[in-house]
C-alpha cells in the first residue's frame, strides 16, 4: 500500500483530470495542496461533467474523504459556489468528506482587483495570470498579513487582521490612483459566510496523521505544472506556488517519507496557456490541428493553449527535479493523424548545444530546439487499452521517449474516457 502524488510534468493541463479520477476511485483520501481556483480538473463519471477548481477530485465519489490543505489559497465565495455547484449534480457534501485547513489563506477581492490591475498595466511583461488573484494571496501570506481560515473565528482577530492587511495594500491602490477599500463591508460580508466556511475547518496535518496510523491509501492532487513552479519553472512566467511533488508534504503538513510513488501526468506533445516561453511551439496548421483535435481550451478560462511537439529536455528536467517514479503519459490519440511526429532532444543556444534549460528567461526565449523526427503510424489509438495492440510507430515513438526521459511508463491514455487507458503499473499497488 502506498501514498501517492500526482503532479503535471510540464506547463500543467496534461490530463490530470482524467488520471486523478481514476486514482481517487482507488484512495481513501484526496488531498489538494496548491494553487487555488485558478487551475481546473474536468472530470466525466457516468454521463455527468463535473469541473472542478478548488474541490479535490475524490469530492464526487461516496465513502472518500476530500481536503484542502494549507498550500492552498481559497476564495471563500468561491469555495462555497463550487460546492454549491457540485452537490446541484446530486454530490453529498458536507464536513464528513470535506476538510479544509484551518491555516488555509483566503483570497479577497482586494486579491482578484491587484491581479487584474497588474495585467492590464504590465503590457509586453504580463504574466498571462487567471485574475483571480492567487498571486497577491500568495503575497500576503509570505509576507505574514494574511487572513487564514481561523481568523474567522473571532470578530475581533478579523477586524485586527483586516487592518493589517489593508494597510499594505490601500497604500498601493494610492499609489496607482485606485480608491482605497473598506474595511468594514468587507468584514460584514466575512462573517456572514464564516459559520458555512469554519464547519469544514480542521487542523488537517492531524488528520493525516489519523489517516496513514489507520492505514489509509492518500492521493496527493497537484494543480498545473513543473513548468509553472515559482522556483523551478520558467521564471517569471509561472504560478505563485510550488507545484513539485516534495510540496505535497509542505502544503499539506505531513513528513516526505509519506510519499511513496511519484506519478507525473505527461502530455504526448506539449502545451502551454498564457505567456512565456516555449522552445517547441508550433504557429503553423500542425500546431492548429493539434489545438482542434485535442480540445486544447482551458477548463476555468476557456483560454486557448499553445501547442507544440513533445519536449524531451524539459519533462527529464522536471522528473529529475520532482523525483517522479513513473509517468502517465496521456492524449496519444491527439497524434493519430500525422505523417511524422518529433520530439526536442537537446537545444541550441548561441550556436552551444545544450541538454537543459536554462534558468534566464533570456536563454529560454533563445533556445533552438533540436529533433528527433519518428514516422507517424497514421491509424486510430482510441480506446485501444493493451500495449501491444498499438500500430507499431506508435509503440516506437513511446518507447523512445520513455527512453529518453530516462522514466519508466506507468499508463498511457488513448482517449478522454477513464477506461481506455492501458495500465502497465498501478502507482498504489507497484
Amino acid at each position: 500500500m502506498k501514498n501517492v502524488v500526482v503532479v503535471g510534468s510540464q506547463w500543467g493541463d496534461e490530463g490530470k483530470g482524467k488520471i486523478v479520477d481514476w486514482l481517487s476511485s482507488e484512495a481513501d483520501v484526496v488531498i489538494r495542496f496548491q494553487g487555488g481556483h485558478n487551475a481546473g480538473h474536468t472530470l466525466v463519471i457516468d454521463g455527468i461533467t463535473y469541473k472542478l477548481r478548488l474541490l479535490p477530485s475524490g469530492i464526487v465519489r461516496k465513502n472518500k474523504i476530500s481536503v484542502i490543505g494549507n498550500g492552498v489559497v481559497v476564495d471563500p465565495w468561491a469555495f462555497l459556489e463550487e460546492i454549491k455547484e457540485i452537490k446541484s449534480k446530486g454530490v453529498e457534501i458536507s464536513e464528513k468528506n470535506l476538510i479544509l485547513s484551518e491555516a488555509a489563506n483566503l483570497i479577497l477581492p482586494f486579491h482578484r482587483e491587484m491581479d487584474e490591475i497588474r495585467e492590464d498595466t504590465a503590457g509586453k511583461a504580463k504574466i498571462g495570470t487567471t485574475r483571480r488573484g492567487i498571486g497577491p494571496a500568495y503575497e500576503d501570506k509570505v509576507g505574514r498579513r494574511s487572513i487564514r481560515v481561523m481568523d474567522l473565528i473571532s470578530e475581533e482577530n478579523l477586524n485586527h487582521r483586516l487592518e493589517t492587511v489593508l494597510m499594505h495594500h490601500n497604500a498601493i491602490r494610492k499609489g496607482l490612483g485606485k480608491e482605497i477599500f473598506q474595511k468594514d463591508q468587507l468584514k460584514k460580508e466575512l462573517l456572514e459566510i464564516a459559520p458555512e466556511i469554519l464547519k469544514y475547518s480542521q487542523p488537517v496535518w492531524k488528520k493525516i496523521d489519523e489517516f496513514k496510523q489507520q492505514k489509509k491509501k492518500i492521493l496527493f492532487e497537484g494543480a498545473q505544472g513543473i513548468l509553472l513552479d515559482v522556483d523551478h519553472g520558467t521564471y517569471p512566467f509561472v504560478t505563485s506556488s510550488n507545484t513539485v511533488a516534495s510540496s505535497a508534504a509542505t502544503g499539506s503538513g505531513c513528513g516526505p517519507n509519506s510519499i511513496n510513488y511519484v506519478l507525473g501526468i505527461t502530455k504526448a506533445y506539449t502545451t502551454r496557456v498564457g505567456e512565456g516561453p516555449f522552445p517547441t511551439e508550433l504557429t503553423d496548421s500542425i500546431g492548429e490541428q493539434l489545438g482542434q483535435k485535442g480540445k486544447e481550451f482551458g477548463t476555468v478560462t476557456s483560454r486557448k493553449r499553445r501547442c507544440g511537439w513533445f519536449d524531451g529536455v524539459l519533462v527529464r528536467q522536471t522528473i529529475k527535479i520532482s523525483g517522479i517514479d513513473g509517468i502517465a503519459l496521456t492524449k496519444l490519440d491527439v497524434l493519430d493523424e500525422l505523417d511524422e511526429i518529433k520530439i526536442c532532444i537537446a537545444y541550441k543556444l548561441d550556436g552551444k548545444k545544450i541538454d537543459y534549460l536554462p534558468a534566464a528567461v533570456d536563454d529560454q526565449l533563445k533556445v533552438i530546439p533540436i529533433y528527433k523526427t519518428f514516422k507517424g503510424w497514421k491509424s486510430s489509438t482510441k480506446g485501444i487499452k493493451n500495449f501491444n495492440d498499438l500500430p507499431i510507430n506508435a509503440k516506437n515513438y513511446v518507447s523512445e521517449l520513455a527512453k529518453f526521459i530516462e522514466t519508466k511508463i506507468s499508463s498511457i491514455s488513448t482517449s478522454p474516457e477513464r477506461n481506455d487507458t492501458i495500465l502497465i503499473e498501478d502507482p498504489f499497488n507497484n
